[in-house]
């Protein structure tokens, strides 16, 4: 599994948006690693392991957003530097793995 971090030359304003069922979180593309399986990223908010949550990704190239659902597996840090999250996607239909895999593919730095 590769990972590459999402960047947008072009266009600062794009944003990821992370839902779980207490949280909503907008993230700009440097706070965030994407992996064909899943996605890295820093965040104010401490995560529970195993919660589910969904992420919603827009492509910087063709504006299509994908929405992954996954676990969370890891979260280490703390409230005062932060905290980097870990998750895995689950039950990505075979549009949306397409979709992801342009969209780390396209992100080389």
């Amino acid at each position: 599994m590769s990972a590459r971090k999402i960047t947008n030359q072009t266009n600062s304003e794009q944003q990821l948006t992370v839902n779980s069922r207490e949280t909503h979180l907008t993230l700009s593309p440097d706070a965030v690693s994407l992996h064909k399986g899943g996605i890295e990223f820093n965040s104010t908010t401490a995560f529970p392991n195993w919660v589910e949550m969904t992420v919603t990704l827009k492509s910087p190239q063709e504006g299509a957003t994908v929405n992954c659902t996954g676990v969370v597996v890891d979260c280490l840090g703390n409230k005062h530097s932060g905290y980097h999250v870990s998750m895995v996607f689950t039950s990505l239909s075979k549009q949306a793995e397409a979709q992801l895999s342009t969209m780390v593919a396209s992100s080389i730095l």
